[in-house]
Order: structure tokens, then C-alpha cells, then sequence
């Protein structure tokens, strides 16, 4: 099946006219690359920026199963459509959960490994790559190529964090990770400057994950004004009584669909600082110590169905780098400055640490250090500001995230070593035109 339609990920920016076609079987997927001079595999869109986008693509929503689960192993395989959401609704009610997951429950298990994704716990797990054993797509020839970690071992390293460019996966397996229950102990603290958060981050190497929420537009003693949250999955004996009767209960509350594309003007420098202001404030005490469920913990925007429709018609981007952590606090006030000064507020500023990463994995965004992911509304001061952040990143040997990227230099995105002509993307071939 083919339609013609325009096409954008989660940013809606940029939005490209293409040929969509439904991955039906692997006779007409060797129609399709015999037809198009280039294609690339398409999971439900949640990256941002030009990453997921070509002129032909497939769309592998509907290898949407799974194939087994082996509960004494803890080792799922599905294809590569399934939604991480739909893994949670059959893993956890069995004591299981993702062992890697990022800020949205909406991704394909695809589009998961393209991007390997990363979470709050990188500098302890590393990425998803860490727990994937076996994939099985679809090369440039038509074929089916079963790679694993012992098996067509280049193809399955040049897969990891490839960007779909090697070719359209069709399978995986993965290890999953075995919880008690359904809940997480979070402990919440604020901090009053960059100085404190970094010092936060490294007294909570030990957690398995750590996240922060930054306000970017603070300037002079308050810069990098934040809030830590560390967590732990919840021993049984921390659960309320009320909790311990649902152990292993999903999606605690209804989410909310915002039902159109905001006006410009609501996303403003003034509404973000009262955001910022009143999301840092409501916080009384320094210290917050409780025991929620996953969702809001790991999936905070998942409860509001189509939050990108905030930032209006024109869409956003979301500018993600990684600085190494010897220079992050330099890098970090730079880029915060900057910010500020430009009075480009950025809506959702989110700040973890990395841990080491894997060089198997040389695809892979992740390097030891901090790194900062940043929204930012689409419009003309937007195209001033990402070069000045550039230039930051890169005098500090940096990089930013592909799964994110649609505006910024290619030197900062040209890691990724993957060059097959059949499977493309417009990322790809700008980053290649940039970097003869």
C-alpha cells in the first residue's frame, strides 16, 4: 500500500511530501527497493527534526506483534513496530520492566535501536543497545539478515544507533529487567545553581536513575537553577497500603488530548519564566521523598496526548547535546548564558549525566558527560541562537543527538558511520553535503 502524504516527527519540523508504504511482506518490501532510489524505515514518528524523514519511506507499524517471551529468562521478541507502551502493558503485570527507556512510552522497539535510545539510568546501563541480543532486517539486496552480538556482528554494531540507514528492521530480542512492583521511590531536591546540580548529580552516582529539571533562564548566582530526581524501583515494604493492593497496576490516570495547535503567542519568554517560576516554587522544602508509579516518574508527557500542539503551527525542535564531563560545567554556563541572553526560553529543559559508553556501539550519541536537552519554538531567532550553541558545543567537543537534530552543524552529527545509498534520510544526505 502507498500514499502520498506529508510527513513530519514530533516537532512537526521540518514536513516533507513523501511516498509512505505499509511494510506487508517481504516480497513487496523487494518491490519497493527495487522501485525507489532510496527509502528509509519509519516506526511511529516521536523522533524529532528531519532524522525519520525521506522522500520514500516504510512505515513498520504494522509489524506490530510479538513473537515470544520467555518469563524465566526475562527475554522478549517482537517485531519492530511494537510501542515500548505496548511491551509495558504485557511486561509489567509479569514483574518485568524495560531495562532502558526514554522520556516517552510511544516509541517502536525499531526506532528504539536506530536511535538507541538512552534513560535516566545511562550511567549505570548504558543504552538499549546494552540489552539487545538479536535483530533480523531487511539489507539493500532484499534479503533477510539475521545479526547479532556472534553473528553478522558488523552489520549488528553498524544497526545500533544507525539511524535506519543499514536497512529496515523487521525484528529484535532483548533482555528485560525483573521489579517488585510497578512504583518507584523518588526522592526530589532542589538546587539553587549550576554548582549545586552537578555536585547533586555526583553524590547520586549511586541511584539507578537521575534526572533534572533546569530552568535556562536564570542569569548570574541562580544560573542553572534545577530540581533533582533520583529513584529507585520501590521495595515491597515502601508501598502505601492502597499501593500494595495493585502491585503491578498500570496507568494510574486518564491522559488528556490537547485538541489543536496552540496560538504563537502563548509560548512566550513571560509564560515560560511564570512556568519555570512556579514549577521550581511549588516545591517547598529542599528535600521531597515519596512513592509513585512509573508513568508520571519515567512518561511525565505522556498523560497530555499531543503536547507537541503547545508549540503552535511552525513547530519546535529539540536541541540535545552531550558535553565530556571534565569541561560540563564550563560548557554548561556558556551554553546557559546564551540562553538567557537570547531570551529564547526553552519550555522543557532536561539535564542528565552520562556514564561510559560503549565503543562496540560507535554509532551511539552517548559519551561520558552531561548532556542537556532543550525545546525550543521554531521562528527566526530560533536560526541566530543554534549556531551560537554550536559553536559552544563543538569548542568543547561535543556533540548532538541525530534522533533530535534538524538545524545544527554537521560536525557535531557526522559520528554516525553508515554509508548505503538504498536506505537514506534528508538528515543523511544533509550532514553528507555538509561534510565532504
Amino acid at each position: 500500500m502507498k500514499i502520498e502524504k506529508t510527513i513530519s516527527n514530533w516537532g512537526n519540523f521540518p514536513k516533507l511530501k513523501a511516498s509512505e508504504y505499509l511494510f506487508e511482506n517481504l516480497h513487496k518490501t523487494q518491490g519497493i527497493l527495487e522501485a525507489e532510489e532510496s527509502v528509509l524505515a519509519r516506526g511511529n514518528g516521536r523522533c524529532y527534526g528531519d532524522a525519520a524523514l525521506n522522500n520514500a519511506v516504510v512505515s513498520t507499524l504494522s509489524l506490530k506483534h510479538f513473537l515470544s517471551f520467555d518469563e524465566t529468562e526475562g527475554t522478549l521478541t517482537c517485531e519492530a513496530g511494537v510501542l515500548f507502551s505496548d511491551i509495558l502493558n504485557l511486561v509489567v503485570p509479569k514483574g518485568f520492566f524495560l531495562p532502558v527507556t526514554p522520556g516517552t512510552k510511544f516509541i517502536t522497539v525499531g526506532g528504539a535501536i536506530a536511535a538507541d535510545v538512552h534513560g535516566k539510568n545511562h550511567h549505570k546501563d548504558g543504552c538499549f543497545s546494552e540489552f539487545v541480543t538479536q535483530l533480523k532486517l531487511v539489507i539493500d539486496t532484499g534479503e533477510t539478515i539475521i545479526c547479532s552480538r556472534t553473528e553478522n556482528t558488523t552489520l549488528f554494531w553498524e544497526t545500533i544507533g544507525g539511524m535506519g540507514l543499514t536497512g529496515i528492521i523487521v525484528e529484535a530480542t532483548f533482555q528485560l529487567k525483573r521489579i517488585a512492583n510497578s512504583y518507584i521511590y523518588v526522592e526530589s531536591i532542589k538546587a539553587k545553581n549550576l554548582t549545586e546540580i552537578m555536585a547533586l548529580f555526583e553524590a547520586s552516582e549511586d541511584w539507578t536513575y537521575t534526572v533534572a529539571w533546569i530552568d535556562c533562564l536564570q542569569k548570574g548566582k541562580h544560573i542553572g537553577r534545577s530540581i533533582l530526581m533520583r529513584g529507585e524501583h520501590a521495595r515491597p515494604e515502601q508501598l502505601s497500603n492502597k499501593q500494595q493492593k495493585e502491585p503491578f497496576k498500570l496507568s494510574p490516570t486518564k491522559a488528556i488530548k490537547i485538541p489543536f495547535n496552540f496560538p504563537r503567542f502563548v509560548l512566550n519568554t513571560l509564560s515560560v519564566k511564570a512556568f519555570n517560576w512556579l514549577y521550581y516554587n511549588k516545591q517547598t522544602p529542599k528535600t521531597i521523598k515519596k512513592v509513585t508509579h512509573f508513568e508520571p516518574f519515567f512518561y511525565p508527557l505522556d498523560s497530555l496526548l499531543e503536547w507537541n500542539r503547545i508549540y503552535g503551527k511552525s513547530g519546535f525542535i529539540q536541541y540535545q547535546f552531550v558535553i565530556p564531563k571534565g569541561v560540563g560545567k564550563e560548557a554548561l554556563q556558556d551554553i546557559l548564558q546564551t540562553i538567557a541572553k537570547s531570551n529564547q526560553g526553552s519550555f522543557l529543559a532536561v539535564l542528565k549525566l552520562f556514564g561510559k559508553n560503549n565503543p562496540k556501539a560507535y554509532n551511539s550519541f552517548p559519551i561520558e558527560g552531561y548532556t542537556l536537552a532543550l525545546d525550543f519554538k521554531v521562528n527566526k531567532k530560533l536560526y541566530k541562537l543554534v549556531p551560537e550553541l554550536d559553536a559552544i558545543v563543538l569548542k568543547y567537543k561535543g556533540r548532538i543527538y541525530r534522533a533530535k537534530d534538524s538545524l545544527s552543524n554537521a560536525r557535531l552529527l557526522d559520528y554516525v558511520k553508515v554509508h548505503n545509498t538504498k536506505f537514506n534520510s534528508v538528515q543523511n544526505r544533509r550532514i553528507n553535503k555538509a561534510t565532504p
